[in-house]
């Protein structure tokens, strides 16, 4: 059995979501999104044991799992190591140790909440009627809006959303009739929950007013104004 937890993966970490690797043979995450690390990506383990493919070494030992692993990452799939992309994962392990991180991570969930109520009282359908994580999967079939159209109306409003598919979705993957908002990323520069409100009310305009483009750059220097002083990164 594996789990991939790469979107709630600092969730996880924290203890704010429950942890698969007891219960799972392999877990794999990237480690960025929730984790808030470099790019990259991780294959966990618990307690080892024989392949169940029937590959044994030459001897006719059976290859440990582990070992087949190993071997596909490299040499099989991965070239040379980065090692300031090992220095940076390092760094975002010993950021989610620290108890700032569990604050954070709880911030994250309680921003989406409030995001997640603030769509729902806006008529928007979210896919399982709210979240439990950091982020929402909405249908926008009622809202006349592609996936795609709505995702390049928020772009060009300075709003990062993706379009994203929904179960038993008519449109094909490059159109989609969802898009996908979370609040990692606003919450790291210093958003709250009532900020959420004014965040979901610029999104519903865009949404309502996708093809004008007065609407778009009157909503883009909302946004700016919105994150001023708000920095991407601190030092």
């Amino acid at each position: 059995m594996l789990a991939d937890i790469s979107h709630p993966s600092g969730l996880i970490a924290t203890g704010i979501l429950n942890d698969p690797i007891p219960h799972c043979h392999v877990v794999t995450t990237t480690t960025h999104k929730t984790l808030r690390g470099p790019r990259g990506g991780l294959i966990m383990m618990g307690e080892d044991f024989d392949n169940p493919f029937g590959i044994t070494l030459k001897d006719g030992t059976p290859r440990k799992m582990s070992h087949l692993l190993d071997m596909a990452v490299f040499p099989g799939n991965q070239g040379g190591p980065l090692e300031h992309v090992i220095a940076a994962k390092a760094i975002a392990f010993g950021e989610a140790l620290e108890p700032s991180f569990k604050d954070y991570m709880h911030q994250v969930k309680k921003n989406a909440d409030a995001m997640a109520k603030a769509f729902v009282k806006r008529d928007y359908h979210l896919i399982s009627g709210g979240t439990d994580n950091h982020m929402m999967l909405i249908d926008l079939g009622n809202k006349n809006i592609t996936g795609k159209a709505a995702e390049q109306a928020l772009v060009k409003a300075e709003i990062t959303a993706n379009k994203n598919m929904v179960p038993f979705d008519q449109r094909s993957p490059f159109v989609t009739s969802g898009i996908r908002v979370g609040t990692a990323a606003i919450t790291t520069r210093g958003l709250k929950e009532s900020d959420m409100e004014i965040i979901v009310a610029l999104i519903d305009r865009v949404i309502s007013n996708h093809e004008d483009a007065q609407t778009l750059n009157e909503v883009g220097t909302a946004v700016h104004e919105l994150m001023k002083g708000r920095a991407l990164f601190t030092k």
